[in-house]
């Protein structure tokens, strides 16, 4: 039996109305693609890390928002990150919190040194730090993601060290405001080295001591140069996870919500690899002969004297916001007993 025109007609619109809801559904499904950038090498834990957050974000929003990550400085300049988010030209980068110091002055409870004794304090500055900083950033445009810290910073010398004392004269590598500052009042010289150089530096005798970390000691293989490490737990610098703030809510709100669950798994995956590669670190300086020590009772009680006098300085320069961290801070450190313990 002949099928009659009408029905031929019917299937037509069938057709074309099951292309229009297809063409509104692709249409609605575009993937939005974010550009990452970060200073440091694709190998670094924090650049895995990056990666991983990405992956989780592709996945929870069923590929509709792409994060790409580009390591090494290969889409902008680790000093240059902060101000191209900001400005919109990339959509998200990663800095290492203290050099916000210019624009966000709280950024700088980083840079304090001698107070953070332990991932645990580390933790909790970061606590008490974070609605500040993002009252900070809200202004220029900008939402803090997650951050996760470097290992601690620790000394390396040529020669064993039981007080302050004994670091008079030393030529100690520095890289910004707060190194100076430290070895002006150990009575150590301050040599500006960038830490490219600081094999260079160390071959050429420029410098026998510097405060960095385990993991950087590593990359740079200081053993042949440096025989002591103190992990006197200086300061734990924080890398700061950003992204311009009208790229985020351009997102629909069930994408918003996948990237801050992401955040969060980063933050909290992130400070156990930061603890990994400590431990790791500090291994491997021994295995090339380095002699690992912790800092002696005389040593420890001038580093946290020197903490105290620190502290003091940067909540005179930087004002309410800085007493805003560190008064809950050491509040909370008393309660728990961390202070005693360190």
């Amino acid at each position: 039996m002949a099928a009659a025109p009408h029905d031929g007609l019917r299937g037509l619109l069938r057709g074309l109305f099951a292309a229009m809801v297809c063409a509104a559904g692709t249409a609605g499904a575009q993937t939005a693609q974010w550009q990452l950038a970060t200073g440091y090498r694709a190998e670094v834990f924090h650049t895995e890390n990056l990666r991983q957050f990405a992956r989780e974000v592709g996945a929870a929003t069923g590929g509709a928002l792409k994060i790409d990550v580009h390591p090494n400085n290969q889409l902008a300049k680790l000093s240059e990150i902060r101000a191209q988010v900001e400005a919109g030209k990339i959509a998200a980068g990663e800095v290492i919190m203290t050099s916000l110091v210019k624009e966000v002055p709280v950024a700088g409870a980083d840079a304090v040194p001698f107070v953070v004794g332990s991932y645990e304090d580390a933790r909790r500055l970061w606590q008490h730090q974070r609605p500040i900083i993002d009252q900070a950033l809200a202004p220029r445009g900008l939402l803090a993601l997650y951050a996760v810290p470097w290992p601690s910073q620790g000394l390396y010398t040529t020669r064993p060290i039981a007080s302050i004392a004994d670091l008079k004269g030393a030529r100690m590598r520095t890289y910004n405001a707060t190194t100076v500052r430290i070895a002006e009042l150990l009575g150590a010289s301050a040599v500006d080295v960038p830490m490219v150089e600081v094999g260079k530096a160390l071959a050429a005798g420029r410098i026998d001591s510097m405060i960095t970390s385990g993991v950087t000691g590593v990359e740079n293989k200081v053993w042949d140069h440096l025989k002591y490490f103190y992990d006197i737990k200086a300061w734990f610098p924080k890398n700061l996870v950003l992204v311009n703030k009208a790229r985020f809510e351009a997102l629909t709100p069930e994408q918003r919500e996948a990237v801050r669950r992401a955040a969060q798994a980063a933050e909290e995956r992130g400070w156990a690899a930061s603890e990994a590669a400590s431990v790791a670190s500090l291994k491997e300086l021994a295995a090339h002969g380095m002699r690992i020590e912790s800092p002696g009772f005389e040593f420890r009680n001038e580093l946290r004297r020197y903490g105290d006098k620190f502290s003091l300085e940067w909540v005179r320069t930087t004002g309410q916001d800085a007493s805003a961290i560190l008064i809950p801070y050491y509040t909370a450190g008393v309660v728990k007993g961390a202070l005693v313990a360190r």
